[in-house]
C-alpha cells in the first residue's frame, strides 16, 4: 500500500467549536447532546459511545483550506477533549465495520470517482482511486449518513502541511 496520510478536522476547530459553541466559519449554534448512535468524533475518529459520550454537532466545511468552493455539512466531535488521530496510522479500524464512500477529487473541487466499501476493506480501493495521478485527495463519507468523516492524502504530495 502506498504510503497515505489520514486526515482529520484540526485541532484548532474542534477546541474552538469547544469554547464557543458555534460552528467555525459560519457562526451556526452548535448543538451538544448524549450520542444516541455510535457516530465518528471527526477528530479522534472514534466511536463516540452511544447513550454515554456527548458529542457537539456543527456545520463544518470539509474543502476548508483545501478549495476556494465550500461544501457544509454536519459533524460531530467529542464533547470533551480528545487527541487528534495521527496522520500516519493508516485508515481508522474503528470506521471500518460501516459503509464509506470515498470520493477522490482533483484539485479544484473536481470529483474523479466514487466508490462504495462495505466490507471494511479500504486500501485496495484507495490504491485505485489514487491509482489515478490526477487525484489530489480522497474524502471519506458515511455512506448510510452520507456525511463527511476525513480527508485521506498522498504522504508525498500533501494538500497542507502535515500537523506534527
Amino acid at each position: 500500500m502506498m504510503p497515505i496520510r489520514v486526515v482529520a478536522i484540526p485541532t484548532e476547530v474542534a477546541e474552538a467549536v469547544r469554547a464557543t459553541m458555534r460552528a467555525p466559519g459560519y457562526g451556526h449554534p452548535a448543538h451538544v447532546e448524549v450520542g444516541t448512535d455510535a457516530a465518528p468524533c471527526r477528530h479522534c475518529l472514534r466511536l463516540i459511545a452511544s447513550g454515554v459520550d456527548r458529542r457537539i454537532l456543527f456545520t463544518y466545511d470539509r474543502f476548508a483550506a483545501t478549495e476556494s468552493l465550500p461544501l457544509p455539512g454536519p459533524v460531530f466531535v467529542h464533547a470533551d477533549e480528545c487527541l487528534r488521530y495521527a496522520e500516519d496510522a493508516g485508515f481508522p479500524d474503528e470506521l471500518r465495520a460501516s459503509p464509506r464512500t470515498l470520493e477522490g477529487y482533483a484539485r479544484g473541487r473536481r470529483l474523479l470517482g466514487q466508490e462504495y466499501v462495505t466490507d471494511g476493506k479500504m486500501e485496495a480501493v484507495i490504491e485505485q482511486l489514487f491509482g489515478r495521478p490526477e487525484v489530489d485527495y480522497i474524502h471519506v463519507n458515511s455512506t448510510t449518513a452520507g456525511c463527511y468523516t476525513f480527508r485521506i492524502e498522498r504522504r508525498d504530495r500533501p494538500i497542507l502541511a502535515p500537523v506534527k
